[in-house]
């Protein structure tokens, strides 16, 4: 057991634009598997977002060989110009973050993304670095690289000399567009349904908890139609859940959302969270009043190795 606390172990969080298609997906993510010394933890896909979300941990060499291995799986299979979907993307290989799990640096985490973005623009690809892997102040949030999406980029990036990328050609691979990568620390996907089809309201709603339209610090939000289901939802991204917990959001879109008489009827977790995310949060909902009593220590199963 004490060999797992000393080896050094990166998360990652590949986003693809395929949603639809099982078969593509399960493709790209052998890819993931056939590399020794990485676990996939989590494999989320939807139709409505035409986006999959894949959650693996590995050593910071195996991470770094099996995102090559599934990106050029992923330019392979996915065909940009004939993507539709209401999440935000550039690219095929959307974007991939290098998170330091356990033993590993941000700064390691930074050099690993740039090796990434080589290997990528050797292929043909434009590659952004966000996040601490920015180079530029404006390209640390990545909303701000994102803007026009797949379809305005595509020609900005060829006549704009802001839109230059950090790696690679000035011009789209012809059908895997460009793509994001960098260090960042843990975010948690963490999406808000709301009990009405007007997807206005959770515009509205996601507005007014976003980040950059005065809300939530390290929040980003926005408001969706969520065609399979008799619902709206509020798709939230928090980048610091130390500073700004869970409840905290799950509390501001309730008073958000009961302006306009709706409720809160579900949420949606993409990936994985930290242990301490849900302690914290906890702590607040049951008004424990000795909260160290919800450290990891006083979990019943920490008591089972033995």
């Amino acid at each position: 057991m004490m060999e797992n606390y000393t080896k050094k172990i990166i998360e990652s969080v590949p986003n693809y634009s395929e949603g639809t298609d099982g078969t593509k997906i399960e493709k790209i993510v052998s890819e993931i598997k056939n590399v020794p010394q990485t676990k996939i933890v989590d494999i989320q896909y939807d139709s409505d977002y035409n986006r999959a979300v894949i959650t693996f941990v590995g050593t910071p060499e195996a991470v770094l060989k099996a995102n090559i291995a599934a990106a050029k799986k992923a330019i392979e299979l996915i065909d940009m110009n004939k993507h539709k979907g209401q999440h935000p993307r550039i690219g095929a290989i959307d974007v991939v973050p290098f998170v330091p799990a356990q033993n590993v640096s941000i700064e390691e985490c930074i050099e690993l993304s740039k090796k990434f973005a080589m290997e990528l623009a050797n292929e043909g690809v434009p590659v952004y670095l966000y996040e601490e892997s920015a180079r530029l102040s404006e390209r640390k949030n990545i909303d701000n690289i994102r803007i026009g999406e797949y379809e305005g980029l595509k020609e900005s990036i060829e006549k704009d000399p802001s839109k230059k990328p950090d790696y690679g050609p000035s011009k789209f691979h012809p059908t895997a567009g460009a793509v994001i990568t960098g260090a960042r620390y843990p975010l948690i996907s963490f999406n808000i349904n709301l009990g009405t089809k007007n997807v206005k309201i959770a515009k509205k709603v996601a507005k007014a908890i976003h980040l950059q339209s005065g809300g939530l610090v390290n929040v980003k939000a926005m408001g969706t139609e969520l065609k399979g289901r008799d619902c709206v939802q509020v798709g939230i991204s928090n980048i610091n859940f130390k500073k700004t917990p869970l409840y905290r959001q799950m509390e501001l879109v309730r008073i958000e959302a009961g302006r306009y008489g709706v409720p809160i009827v579900g949420t949606e977790l993409v990936g994985v969270l930290p242990l301490e995310a849900v302690l914290n949060s906890l702590d607040y909902y049951l008004q424990i009043e000795n909260p160290k009593k919800l450290e990891p220590k006083h979990l019943l199963e920490n008591y089972f190795d033995f």
